[in-house]
């Protein structure tokens, strides 16, 4: 790591924070660096020299309204600490932009492996490879048991219109991230919002949950990270948007998003992964063309907002100058998924 300025990060400033707010916290003066893979909030690892922190901060540039909500994330960490859904602790929240220039939190370091490149799940064994996706499974199916009121966020948000907010919000997020025409987005959007299904129940929504948002530690996992859009709503799209990560960009060249992943890297099928959920939770997955065509639709914007802040030089980091071309196929297996339905039902 270095003491050299990081962009979004001053160590000066932050360790003079730090020390005014916890006292004693830092034996020495901070050494930090940008932590590759994320894309979108800036993450870092810092330490003192004996201890090492995470902190999380937005993206610089272009952030829009809602987006990159630091208390978001701090808040229901901190309130999962101590559940089924491991999560890391929380240490401090900081929403003066005076500091680092943007509101940032501070989290404890959670040793392990974050699984985002093929490289990495072929150090995998055939059966850590099944056990772990059973693991994926199953921690978001214990996230979407929990009764928020019972971890104090039962005003965390507000489920009743939820699905419909959830396409207004992301065709507004869209228009205020377009640089280009894209084929097919708007009616993707528009059938969406057509056709929402009714929601059966209510719950605490990660909204991008996927296999490299967590640590595994001796095959474990260890810490369910990045919670920028969690809230409570319907769950079922955690799920489709699982389904879209896992078998979605499948056969998409130059593909810096879900790597290594799926059936043709020896892990279970989407269709296995929704069948095991479905038996563990008890819900009925009937509908869940829907939710899958929301999360080809939801991945398209997420991509065009970082493909906008690309071309306007604000983003941190590498693996962004192909993000752009991937919204086109996204657009178009979403209105696929809805024409026809979706190939990862459970039977």
């Amino acid at each position: 790591m270095t003491a050299e300025p990081l962009p979004g990060l001053d160590l000066d400033r932050l360790r003079a924070h730090l020390d005014a707010e916890r006292p004693g916290l830092l034996a020495g003066p901070l050494t930090g660096e940008l932590v590759q893979g994320g894309r979108s909030n800036l993450t870092y690892l810092v330490s003192d020299g004996q201890q090492r922190w995470v902190v999380r901060r937005p993206p610089l540039g272009h952030v829009l309204a809602t987006a990159h909500d630091m208390g978001r994330e701090f808040r229901v960490m901190s309130a999962l600490a101590g559940t089924d859904v491991p999560v890391p602790r929380t240490h401090l929240l900081c929403q003066d932009d005076g500091v680092l220039g943007a509101p940032f939190y501070v989290m404890e370091y959670v040793p392990g492996t974050v699984y985002r490149t093929q490289r990495l799940t072929e150090q995998l064994a055939a059966q850590q490879r099944v056990d772990l996706s059973w693991q994926l499974v199953d921690v978001l199916a214990d996230l979407h048991s929990i009764d928020p009121e019972s971890v104090g966020l039962g005003d965390f948000g507000r489920p009743q219109g939820f699905l419909e907010r959830q396409v207004r919000r992301w065709s507004k997020q869209l228009a205020a991230s377009r640089s280009r025409d894209i084929d097919g987005i708007e009616e993707l959007a528009t059938r969406l919002a057509g056709n929402l299904p009714a929601t059966s129940r209510a719950g605490i929504v990660h909204g991008d949950y996927r296999l490299d948002n967590v640590i595994v530690d001796d095959q474990r996992i260890a810490a369910v990270l990045d919670w920028e859009m969690a809230t409570l709503g319907d769950p079922l799209t955690d799920l489709g948007l699982l389904a879209v990560y896992w078998e979605g960009f499948s056969g998409i060249e130059r593909n810096p998003i879900a790597k290594g992943i799926g059936p043709e890297h020896g892990f279970p099928t989407a269709q296995q992964l929704l069948a095991r959920y479905a038996e563990r939770s008890g819900t009925d997955l009937s509908e869940l063309d829907w939710y899958v065509a929301f999360g080809f639709f939801k991945i398209a914007v997420i991509l065009e907002g970082i493909h906008y802040r690309f071309i306007h030089d604000q983003t941190v980091g590498e693996g962004f100058d192909h993000v752009g071309a991937l919204v086109s196929p996204l657009v178009a297996q979403g209105l696929a998924t809805l024409q026809d339905g979706p190939r990862t039902h459970p039977a």
